[in-house]
């Protein structure tokens, strides 16, 4: 009988060596957490395996396999490493998982985010980062983003920051550091400080304003690269610097469950 169908994760890709390092570790990660579960990845840009590549070799195995196909040859689950539903989740990866070999029977499942383990994630990174626990009443938290130009995605952050503040911070602000927030402004329509889309600089500044004796910065990314960095650089003046998300245990989890899910 055939097995479960391959988990092809896919990456965003980038220049900076530091990101495929990164999502390899957390792809191990994936392996490790489930034996005997066939993991591939693939990157949508830059790195190598790209996400058509990745799956022209497995098609190429399928056809070899001929009536008789190995355990889950042919069938392919990709889940995006991607914390939110912007344009690589609806436009990019849509377009290369249909050009894919006809041999192939593909299902794209959800983006990570936003989910409960997410959070658990970036508060394992603040904690590894010297944040003392049980004392977040006086904390105030800057989900700091890379943002995006899709409204829709930076307006989920958002709700994640409400979400993370009711678990008991003393406040939670979100930042984005590629919209035109991150620049410095406002999305149009949201204000307040949960809602307040400022660059990470101002967020922990506002948050220090709100009277939080202590601000850390958790970074709502996967994976090192440009935009990462500018948040570290924005988050001069806080107490406490999370690094990325990366082969956290709670995502290498969350993408078992989306393979699941789908």
């Amino acid at each position: 009988m055939p097995g479960p169908p391959v988990l092809l994760a896919v990456a965003h890709g980038s220049r900076d060596p530091r990101h495929a390092q990164t999502m390899r570790a957390l792809v191990r990660r994936v392996r490790a957490r489930r034996p005997g579960l066939r993991v591939e990845l693939g990157f949508l840009d830059f790195d190598a395996p790209s996400v058509g590549g990745a799956l022209a070799a497995l098609a190429r195995e399928a056809r070899r396999a001929g009536p008789r196909p190995a355990a889950g040859t042919g069938a392919v689950v990709a889940v995006p490493l991607l914390l939110n539903r912007a344009f690589h989740a609806k436009a990019d990866l849509p377009a290369v998982l249909r050009q894919a070999p006809p041999e192939l029977r593909i299902e794209q499942a959800g983006v990570l985010g936003p989910a409960p383990l997410l959070l658990r994630a970036l508060e394992r990174r603040l904690y590894e980062a010297g944040l003392p626990p049980g004392d977040l009443s006086s904390t105030g938290v800057v989900l700091a983003s890379a943002g995006t130009s899709d409204p829709e995605a930076n307006a989920v952050i958002a709700a994640i920051a409400r979400e993370w503040r009711h678990t008991g911070w003393c406040a939670v602000r979100p930042s984005f550091a590629s919209s035109p927030a991150g620049r410095g402004g406002a999305p149009p329509g949201r204000r307040g400080p949960v809602q307040a889309g400022d660059g990470t600089a101002a967020a922990v500044r506002g948050l220090r304003t709100l009277g939080c004796a202590r601000v850390a910065v958790a970074p709502y990314v996967l994976a090192p690269g440009v935009l990462p960095d500018r948040i570290v650089r924005g988050a001069a003046e806080a107490d406490v610097v999370a690094p990325v998300l990366g082969d956290a245990p709670e995502v290498a989890d969350l993408v078992l469950r989306r393979f699941d899910q789908a």
